[in-house]
Order: structure tokens, then sequence, then C-alpha cells
């Protein structure tokens, strides 16, 4: 073998190692972090080190610090781990080491988004005629649909914000349920918006927007632009909005309808939870992770917007060396704030390929039933699940707040499993999260029983 394929082979042994361990590995152990640090922070060598070497010293500093996210019994968080098609097409982008800015600099890159950005609209039924950006996750998927938002309601008001900017511009305003994700309150800060042009809506018992409040809210201030952002999939509950009421009411005021539906989008691939975001081709933008229920590997999400020349005009940028003569239309870089940016259409092109349209329906379908099997059986126990399992998403009290967090930290530390801790309503709750292609029943019970075991002794 030359170089540069033993230094691949022997990395992709490592990782495929450690893949085939996740099935009984401890989720997550407590963590020395003075030696974990220590282990990286040695002092920079002056001579060159061996690339072979240099791998093995990588695996072994990062080893006790490696959490097993893409493993089956990690709930912590909204995330899978990466599917064998997705994550061997990983490794091919940093092989290829494509630059996706556009199609003169990797027109394969390019070409990949386009047909994985038209099997996801398909799939998550967005218009086919709305643009794709493939972007590094939901908070920059809910910038970019917020930007899109803003340019063209100012616009529509007569204002040049790329050339302005925003002093002395039109005032606008942004409604939002009380339950939003705080990546929506971040993009408005990164776009200069801030969050004082919050208008806040009332949600309901599962967490969805109140339309009856929206409608309240959007009739207060009738002649301010207005971005509506609504929720597919609640981060605590999984509740999705009513987005075919919401859409009316908001365009009705000549309002832009933002979807943040980072993992919540995903419903509209099963039939079973389709109906939860009936209305979503109404909207204006929206912003969904991959990373999440489609399990594609870290730093893949996409922004969608019906108006495709809003959505470029927002984002891109030309310069002399950039001019095409050939009247190229928008794409790549275009459609996001980055410029050199990773070839990371190619693992959603693979994941989508591995599943097919029955795989991500099957794979949605099968964690909403292990969430409700998490349900049950901790119900069974004794506990108390506060939210209605309408997606993937549980949420358990373990009496009193005290004891909750108390029982996610030994959790955290048994490490059979990993689950999180959350604030809704004023209550501390464990919140389950499932996502990951390779959980099965088995993993619930084993779960369902850890927990049992800690909350008996605690």
């Amino acid at each position: 073998m030359d170089e540069m394929t033993k230094i691949l082979h022997h990395a992709a042994e490592h990782a495929a190692a450690y893949r085939r361990s996740l099935a009984e590995r401890p989720v997550a152990r407590p963590v020395d972090r003075a030696a974990l640090r220590a282990a990286f922070s040695r002092p920079l060598n002056r001579a060159p080190t061996a690339p072979l070497k240099v791998v093995d010293e990588l695996v072994a500093a990062a080893e006790t610090g490696l959490v097993a996210t893409a493993g089956p019994r990690f709930f912590g968080f909204v995330v899978g781990g990466a599917l064998p098609a997705a994550t061997a097409a990983e490794i091919l982008a940093a092989g290829w080491d494509q630059n996706a800015f556009n199609a003169a600099l990797s027109p394969a890159a390019l070409a990949a988004e386009e047909a994985a950005g038209g099997w996801l609209k398909d799939l998550l039924g967005i218009p086919d005629t709305a643009s794709t950006g493939f972007v590094t996750g939901g908070q920059a998927a809910n910038t970019a649909g917020l930007a899109a938002a803003r340019q063209h309601l100012l616009s529509e008001a007569g204002w040049d914000v790329g050339r302005k900017g925003l002093g002395g511009a039109p005032r606008l305003r942004v409604v939002v349920g009380d339950e939003r994700h705080a990546t929506i309150d971040r993009s408005l800060r990164l776009l200069g918006m801030g969050t004082d042009c919050l208008h806040s809506v009332r949600t309901d018992r599962r967490g969805a927007l109140d339309t009856e409040d929206l409608r309240r809210v959007l009739a207060s201030d009738p002649d301010t632009p207005t971005i509506v952002c609504v929720q597919a999939g609640n981060v605590n509950t999984g509740a999705c909005d009513d987005l075919r009421t919401a859409c009316a009411l908001a365009h009705a005021h000549g309002g832009w309808v933002h979807v943040d539906g980072a993992f919540g989008l995903w419903a509209a691939a099963n039939p079973a939870t389709r109906p939860l975001v009936d209305g979503v081709e109404l909207a204006d933008s929206w912003a969904c992770d991959g990373h999440k229920w489609l399990n594609v590997p870290y730093d893949c999400g996409y922004a969608f917007c019906s108006r495709p020349a809003v959505h470029a005009e927002a984002l891109s940028y030309t310069a002399s060396y950039l001019t095409s003569a050939d009247g190229t239309p928008p794409g790549g870089a275009d459609y996001t704030a980055e410029s050199s940016r990773r070839a990371r259409g190619f693992a959603t092109w693979a994941a989508l390929r591995e599943l097919g349209r029955d795989g991500v329906a099957a794979l949605v379908d099968r964690c909403c039933s292990l969430a409700r099997r998490f349900a049950a059986g901790l119900t069974a126990a004794g506990f108390e699940v506060v939210n209605d399992v309408l997606l993937n998403q549980v949420l358990v009290s373990f009496g009193d707040d005290v004891r909750t967090d108390h029982l996610v930290r030994a959790l955290q530390n048994d490490g059979t499993c990993w689950m999180g801790a959350t604030t809704w309503r004023g209550r501390r709750l464990m919140r389950i999260s499932v996502a990951g292609h390779a959980t099965t029943e088995n993993d619930v019970d084993r779960s369902i029983t850890a927990i049992v075991r800690l909350a008996r002794a605690s």
C-alpha cells in the first residue's frame, strides 16, 4: 500500500472498531477532564510525526472522552447515529476533499445536493419549486430562512436591506410561540433584528401554538410587516403547531411563515405522522436537520425557501473572480452563509439511497413506537409521564425536581443509557428523545430497567 492508503485504512479500522463496540460499551462515563485535556495538550513537537502514529495518538487521547451518541441507547438529544452508507459517504467526502461552494469547484458536490434536495422536498411535503441550502444544522437553517423573510418583507416595504442595512428600516415584528426553540432568538440577534421585535403567542397544553391567540396577536398590529415562526416538533413534547391555520392567518396579514422543523418536519415522511404537519407546503421557508432523524453525520441541515431568488439575494455574494459568463443559476453557497463548504450533500444522498422512501418512513415510525414503549414502561413502573407522546419525545417526573435531577445524573453516570433533563411548565423532568436507527425494543427495555433500578436505590 502507498502511505495514504495505509493511513485511511488504519483510521477506518479504528472507526469501525468503535462502531462495533457501541451496542455494549457504556454510553458515557465519568470523565477526568484534567487528564483528558492533558492527553491532548502536550507541547507541540518540533519535528514531524508519522501520520500512522498521529492517528494512534488521537485515538488514545480521545478514548475516555467519547460519548456513544451514535449508539442505540443515547436519548439525551434528538440525534441519531449516522447510517452505514452515510458514514461511508462522509469518509469519501473527506478523501475527495471537495469544496461545495459552486459548480466550478465541485460539479459532483452540487449535483448531489440538487438530487438530494429534490428527494428531501418530496419526503417533507415542501414544494418542488423551493430552493435548498445545505447548511450546518437547524441554527443555520433558521438563520437562512429568517434572512430570506427579512429580505422579502423589507423589499415589499420599499427598503433595500442589503444596501442600506437596518438603520432607519421599517419596523418588523416576529410572532412566535412562547415555547419556541432558542435558536430563533439567536438568529434574530445574528441578523441584527434583536429580540425586542418578538411578540409571543400562548401555547396549548401540549406545547403547540394557540391559533386563537395567534389571531389576536396578528390583529393587534396589522400594518407592521410580520414574520410568523411556527414549529414542527416542540423540543420538549414533540407537539406540532397547526401549520395550515397559522399559514392562513399569517398570509391574510401579508406575513411570511417560517417553519422551525429541525426534527419534527420528518413527521411528513411517515404516513402515520404526516397529519401532524398538515399544511406544511403553505409556508414560505423551512428549517430541518439531517443529523437528527435522517441519521446522517453531524454538520448537516437544510434551509428551504419558497422564493429561490429571495433566498439567494439574502445570502449570496459576487466578486470579479467568481463572475460566471454562462448564466449559471444560483446553487451551492448561494443558499447558505458559507463560502468554503464541506460537501455534505454526499452523505444525505447516500442516506436517502440506503433507506429509500419506505425506510425513512419506517425509521420515523419505529422511533415513535419506541417512545411510546418508554412511556408505557415507565408509567407501569409508577412514574409520571407528563406529555402526550405524539412523536419521539417523552417527559418523565420522578416525584419532585430534586429527585428527578438526581436520577438523571445517576443514569448518566451509570452508562446503560443517557437521558437529559429539561424544565417544562416549571417542572424539572427527564427528557427522552428517540431518534437513532440502531435503537431496538431491547434497548428501550434495558434502559427502563436501569431507570427503575436507580430510582429504587435513590
